[in-house]
């Protein structure tokens, strides 16, 4: 056996683990499940789909509560958590808590399986995740050879398109919303709202060494070759409020809702106020929903979704869907 094999040169446990060889040994994680026809629970259905070679994703289509098969819903284009580097469309988390989105709040939902860091250093992660944003624009258009989702064609309303994610997803729905602001998305199509859930960001704040934070570690880890020698927290990758961050002005979206956790020891609080000040100040003149969550830790709604304060999030996110 290559000595490549059983060498470590990067040991982020309880995490992930990086081989000599390049092999990712990923620790943490939610098992990976099936879709399913209809989920007992809720009656949302799944069922995985292709993007492109390198993209595949998960789609949920709301019980339908009448005979008409043509009732139309909201489309969630949502991307999951897991630093960039863990977790998937496919686990048990993502899709525990993508059936009770759907259900709450009656949306086609497209869960993205972006490709992963290491392996994929960004901005792969941005690049696929804004290929399967295109993706489902073009079901509007008449494209030939292009093969339309059904679900999608059938019953999404593409009047009321949003992006929404929690923590590294969080912050691919930030740049998701700063690209439509810049760039167009096929049939001019429009994203209405924006949810980010705990964003994993990194602003330097006051009385925080956000070197001593495991987020920061993680970043580095994933992504050691930051672009023009940039240090970390000057990354607008992961810094929205970085000199050489777009501007904020220019959000392609027209709401969007900031949900916090008080006690996040992942993105501590402090940074999360700071990005909603810059909102605030920067001149964007859409709507800005935001909500703090007291007592409680990092996507605290995904690994316990049936808590009190977990349900009241989910209903906020439902009801942020459901306006108009």
């Amino acid at each position: 056996m290559d000595s490549g094999d059983n060498e470590v040169i990067v040991d982020f446990s309880p995490l992930l683990r990086v081989y000599k060889n390049g092999r990712v040994e990923r620790i943490f994680g939610s098992p990976i499940v099936p879709p399913i026809p209809e989920d007992p629970a809720t009656g949302v259905a799944s069922k995985d789909i292709e993007i492109s070679p390198e993209i595949r994703a998960r789609i949920y289509l709301p019980k339908l509560r009448t005979k008409n098969t043509d009732q139309r819903f909201p489309i969630l284009v949502y991307y999951h958590g897991g630093g960039f580097c863990l977790e998937s469309a496919f686990s048990f988390l993502d899709q525990r808590y993508l059936n009770l989105i759907v259900s709450e709040s009656n949306v086609v939902a497209i869960s993205v399986e972006y490709r992963l860091a290491p392996e994929h250093p960004l901005p792969v992660g941005y690049e696929d995740s804004w290929t399967a944003l295109q993706w489902v624009a073009s079901h509007v258009l008449d494209k030939p050879g292009f093969e339309k989702e059904p679900w999608l064609v059938n019953h999404g309303d593409f009047e009321k398109v949003l992006i929404g994610g929690d923590s590294a997803g969080g912050n691919i729905v930030y740049h998701m919303a700063v690209r439509a602001g810049r760039e167009s998305l096929n049939g001019d199509i429009k994203i209405l709202g924006s949810i980010l859930a705990c964003p994993y960001f990194m602003i330097p704040v006051d009385n925080a060494n956000l070197q001593d934070n495991d987020a920061y570690n993680l970043w580095m880890t994933i992504c050691p070759e930051l672009e023009s020698g940039l240090s970390a927290t000057d990354s607008p990758m992961i810094n929205p409020l970085a000199k050489k961050a777009p501007s904020i002005l220019g959000l392609g979206c027209s709401k969007l809702f900031m949900g916090i956790a008080e006690k996040d020891v992942l993105v501590p609080r402090e940074i999360m106020v700071k990005f909603v000040e810059g909102v605030k100040k920067s001149g964007w003149n859409g709507e800005l929903v935001f909500v703090e969550v007291e007592g409680e830790d990092h996507c605290f709604f995904i690994e316990d979704p049936e808590t009190e304060k977990a349900k009241d999030l989910i209903q906020r996110f439902a009801s942020f869907i459901k306006q108009k």
